[in-house]
């Protein structure tokens, strides 16, 4: 079986190219440094056994939900305190394993911490910081709007669609053969193609190339590339345990949209470290005014006007978090293609970090993955 840079996303060549990237892509390296290492503390959950209500109304055990063939690891902490953790697929606990879509909360942290060193502002626009984006689809659009996915395209994510819009992204990053000739082989010409759709600051229109943009102008207010901004921000003074990994495409061009690839246990933290409101050790790494804001919600009519209300209802999504409206905990929660998840009650004092290779239909995968997050946080939290 041959794995290589344009199939690793299909299975089975998934099931080990997702935590093999950086043998595949051109990737940054995102240090842990020398620093001291976020310990974090073991016990026997007991959660092998947790029954796990699914959508038809059968049970499965969390033991054997860890064992599908399209899981590649689980790890869950309470109150700091790594209770259950497991791994398939080959899948070791140094290895970095690609977040799809959960890069993009990963942006959204680091936006955070910029914004409050006055770095940048949410007011901002986009073309004033990126030149060179201007008399594209981005004109007028704001940093807020790239956080919340409120800018204005005539864009089409549809990943059944083999010929949409997000699937020349893909070709263009170089993760898929090109769909036609002439099409562009790298995102900063893929950009300058997509389509407005004004006004900015309407509904919610999750769009994959924002969060790319978004990683853009951080680059440009700080001046460094995003591989070491991340490092430097968030990682090192996290106390990650491993390096993480940023796939870049053929020019160079940082994948902030889902490029990234981390160890498991370290995406429990950066969980944790939301849970703890931004704190780790005594030190303050993301403003506390920037999750208690993302926590909030944002804007609900947004959502509820967008593209996304109908499949996740009571919801809405801020500074690339989704939050859960829905549940009494509000819990918040990334999601990334494939079964790629970072959750957190932080009622029920809970993280569960999932990594994964789901393939064909995904939509029952995930609400079987929601279901198992909601069932630990449930047992643990007592009620």
């Amino acid at each position: 079986m041959s794995v290589t840079a344009t199939n690793f996303q299909d299975a089975p060549h998934s099931a080990w190219g997702f935590h093999h990237v950086p043998e595949l892509l051109d990737t940054a390296v995102v240090a842990r440094g020398t620093g001291p290492v976020w310990q974090l503390p073991r016990a026997g959950g007991g959660l092998d056994d947790l029954p796990v209500v699914l959508a038809d109304g059968s049970t499965a055990r969390l033991a054997e939900l860890d064992a599908a063939p399209d899981v590649d690891g689980i790890a869950v902490l309470h109150r700091g305190v790594l209770v259950h953790e497991a791994y398939g697929n080959g899948m070791r606990p140094g290895d970095s394993h690609i977040l799809m879509s959960t890069t993009k909360s990963f942006t959204g942290t680091l936006a955070g911490i910029l914004i409050d060193a006055g770095a940048l502002a949410e007011t901002d626009r986009v073309t004033d910081v990126l030149p060179g984006l201007k008399g594209t689809a981005y004109d007028v659009a704001t940093v807020r709007h790239l956080l919340d996915m409120r800018v204005g395209l005539d864009f089409s994510e549809d990943y059944d669609d083999p010929e949409c819009d997000f699937a020349y992204m893909d070709a263009a990053c170089g993760w898929r053969p090109p769909i036609r000739p002439g099409a562009s082989d790298n995102l900063q010409d893929f950009i300058a193609t997509m389509r407005a759709r004004p006004p900015h600051g309407g509904p919610f229109h999750y769009v994959s190339p924002n969060a790319v943009v978004l990683g853009w102008v951080l680059e440009a207010a700080a001046g460094e590339p995003f591989a070491t901004l991340l490092s430097r921000l968030v990682w090192q003074p996290m106390g990650a345990e491993f390096d993480a990994h940023l796939v870049r495409d053929r020019r160079g061009a940082s994948q902030t949209e889902g490029g990234l690839n981390v160890a498991l246990r370290d995406l429990a933290r950066f969980g944790e470290l939301h849970r703890l409101g931004g704190v780790v050790g005594g030190r303050r790494i993301v403003p506390e005014s920037w999750i208690a804001d993302l926590r909030s919600g944002g804007d609900r009519a947004a959502w509820d006007a967008g593209t996304m209300a109908a499949l996740m209802p009571h919801h809405s999504y801020r500074s690339k978090w989704y939050i859960d409206h829905g549940h009494p905990h509000r819990p918040i929660f990334t999601a990334g293609a494939f079964g790629q998840s970072v959750f957190v009650d932080p009622v029920a004092q809970v993280v569960v970090a999932r990594l994964s290779c789901f393939s064909g239909d995904e939509g029952p995968r995930f609400d079987e993955m929601f279901r198992t997050f909601h069932a630990i946080a449930h047992a643990l939290h007592g009620g």
